[in-house]
């Protein structure tokens, strides 16, 4: 989801619409629906992992649990150039937006965003290493997309959004090679009690190919 937002001027006084959520389409998107008319939101100045990373799945799952269902109040910015609105999101008074990186589960999308308040939180959420902060090396959603975009590049990603250098079997016997939980996206080494895991089916050639793909290292084998 690269963003080329078009902000509009905020003013002090912003109104705020309401609407009842109807999707959730990641940690960083929902659909409302506003006077009888769906709108989708991108909500500004954060980026939460996406659905094929680590932690990806988790944060569309927090924040369904927060709106999804809800009446909400939006707060619009702009739009961004697929016609998205650039919005806050409230639900009983709460930022949607603050929420998802006070829990570790979005990323202050600086690129867009200088808000001291954001940055603050994600200090914050560094700090006490909650969600994606308790990796020891989480991939930002931009380096994922560009990673995605990059072609067979090494350490990239195909077009298709996987692994250039994965393949769907290996044997611990072809040497260094890693392999990743599709559901956990958490990936080990050989003579891990974890390498042969019936969801284990995605392999790297090396370590910096796993993280680069949105997966984290195992903590029983620490590869």
């Amino acid at each position: 989801m690269i963003l080329f937002q078009v902000l509009a001027a905020q003013r002090a006084d912003a109104q705020q619409f309401q609407g009842r959520c109807v999707g959730v389409s990641d940690g960083d998107t929902v659909t409302l629906l506003v006077g009888g008319r769906q709108e989708k939101v991108r909500l500004y100045g954060i980026d939460a992992p996406e659905k094929a990373q680590a932690f990806g799945q988790r944060a569309r799952q927090y924040a369904a649990s927060i709106v999804f269902g809800r009446q909400a109040g939006l707060e619009r910015i702009g739009m961004d150039r697929y016609g998205r609105t650039i919005g806050k999101v409230f639900v009983d008074g709460r930022s949607l937006n603050e929420d998802m990186l006070r829990a570790g589960l979005a990323w202050h999308y600086k690129a867009y965003s200088h808000d001291a308040d954001l940055a603050a939180l994600e200090v914050v959420a560094r700090q006490e290493r909650r969600g994606i902060w308790a990796d020891s090396s989480p991939v930002p959603p931009w380096a994922f997309r560009r990673a995605q975009r990059s072609g067979d590049r090494p350490g990239g990603l195909s077009a298709a959004g996987m692994p250039q250098n994965a393949t769907s079997e290996v044997r611990p016997s072809q040497g260094a090679i890693f392999r990743g939980n599709t559901e956990s996206h958490v990936f080990h080494k050989p003579g891990c009690r974890n390498f042969n895991c019936p969801k284990c089916t995605v392999a790297f050639r090396d370590r910096q190919s796993a993280i680069t793909a949105g997966y984290r290292p195992c903590g029983v084998c620490r590869p």
